[in-house]
């Protein structure tokens, strides 16, 4: 007789959690998997998978607008919330079906409850009223909203779970925050006809993102009609009598709005779920403390994804994933890869990077070569559009060796996935140089910028 229930019990049915669950059944391990929300976790429930919908959605007001240049006459165009929310909410259902479908079909077990840890190998199934125990046990739980019970009429706002259910599009929102969620809902929303505002603390949106693509996209952005304002933060948020609400800011200013989201930050989830009972030890964020394979302090205790406040990206949650099955069942230890990761920002124009930025490249390394073709793109001619795209080559001036790419235009993200696979493979710019170019491409400028736009040399900028 088994001295435990499971093999692995998995706690959390997100894209990392079920991808870990599916593949150890399908070794034939005795698996469980619990989720005590939805299966799909917030990729496919309330995060990537609706809000690219929503993009989708966001972007049909240029094309309308640019059709015209084409010879084509478009009539007034009408946009009903309603039907994109029940048809974005349609495909969720189907994906959370498949998901739960990909354990059972692999011979798991998917466990719709919450679960708790009561000690290293036993889990507390609420809904189910029982314990189950398990020889191994990952943590996968991912992560929510920050909260920011601190802002005087914080209950007033909306985070990126309530967004994609509102019951009706506002005429006005303030978006608080700088990275990738606070700007890529600042374009939807704006796509979608509504007024929008983006508020954030810093100097310039998309920290930690190469300079040129956030300088670049926020002219793009307030060219367009999005309002942004720039080292300020939300003091208050009120509810006025008509129902509307007032944003109060640390510059003075105010904004009237009918929605404020916030989207400042995200926490791992690791509340009340026992971890005290396990002996697993939590850093001061609340994340899983991990070591590079993903263990716990504790030896049969795992934990991978947004939970552990690593990199906060699916696949990079699919990929610990995979190197977690290597590691337990396969006897080939090994640390996931979280070097050189292709990363996309779905704003419009979009953004594709993957390497390294301009400035943590001049502070690595001695010599670096910039190649820079800022143009504007063919379909946005006939279209009258007098948007630019950029494309950028980061290159080790000593070697050659190709330290990062950075696109901001038309499916740049579709570009910083193949782009991806030639900077992880360590490709050289003569590699680049020496293939041939599709034309006409946007992306062929990637294969054509022979000559650096200029250079580095300890730290200084030298013209080419």
């Amino acid at each position: 007789m088994a001295k435990y229930d499971y093999d692995l019990f998995v706690i959390g049915g997100g894209s990392g959690g079920v991808r870990a669950a599916r593949v150890s059944a399908g070794l034939g391990k005795r698996v469980a998997v619990a989720e005590e929300f939805r299966f799909g976790g917030t990729c496919v429930i309330r995060g990537c998978v609706p809000k690219k919908l929503l993009v989708y959605a966001s972007q049909y007001s240029e094309y309308f607008g640019d059709a015209k240049g084409y010879g084509w006459s478009v009539k007034p165009a009408h946009f009903d919330w309603a039907t994109l929310i029940a048809n974005k909410d349609k495909e969720i259902s189907r994906l959370e079906g498949l998901y739960r479908k990909g354990v059972e079909g692999a011979g798991g077990e998917a466990i719709m409850s919450r679960a708790t840890l009561l000690d290293r190998h036993t889990i507390r199934l609420d809904a189910e009223d029982r314990t189950a125990t398990a020889d191994q046990i990952l943590i996968a739980t991912g992560g929510r909203p920050a909260a920011h019970d601190a802002l005087p009429g914080h209950e007033h706002c909306i985070s990126s779970n309530e967004v994609f259910d509102l019951p009706e599009l506002p005429k006005a929102i303030v978006i608080e925050g700088g990275g990738y969620i606070a700007v890529e809902f600042a374009n939807i929303f704006h796509g979608l006809g509504v007024e929008t505002t983006l508020v954030y603390r810093g100097m310039q949106i998309l920290s930690r993102f190469d300079n040129d693509l956030r300088k670049l996209l926020h002219d793009a952005m307030v060219d367009k009609g999005i309002k942004i304002i720039l080292q300020s933060v939300q003091k208050e948020v009120v509810k006025r009598k008509d129902g509307r609400l007032e944003s109060r800011l640390s510059t003075g200013e105010q904004l009237v709005a009918d929605q404020v989201l916030l989207a400042i930050g995200r926490s791992p989830n690791t509340d009340g779920l026992g971890f005290e009972n396990a002996g697993v030890n939590i850093g001061q964020m609340g994340e899983v403390i991990v070591d590079s394979y993903s263990r716990t302090n504790v030896a049969n205790i795992w934990a991978i994804g947004d939970v552990t406040n690593r990199v906060q990206l699916t696949p990079v949650a699919i990929h610990e994933a995979m190197c977690l099955v290597e590691t337990l069942w396969k006897d080939n230890p090994t640390e996931p890869d979280l070097e050189v990761i292709p990363t996309a920002v779905f704003s419009q124009p979009e953004v594709g990077t993957v390497g390294l930025s301009e400035e943590r490249a001049v502070q690595r390394f001695e010599h670096v070569d910039i190649y820079r073709a800022h143009f504007r793109p063919m379909r946005n001619i006939l279209a009258g559009r007098d948007e630019k795209m950029l494309t950028k080559l980061v290159v080790d001036g000593q070697t050659g060796l190709v330290l990062g790419a950075h696109i901001l235009g038309p499916d740049a993200g579709e570009m910083a996935q193949l782009l991806g696979i030639s900077l992880k493979a360590g490709l050289s710019k003569e590699d680049f140089d020496r293939t041939m170019a599709v034309h006409p491409t946007a992306a062929e400028e990637l294969v054509t910028m022979y000559k650096p736009s200029y250079s580095y040399r300890d730290g200084k900028r030298l013209q080419a």
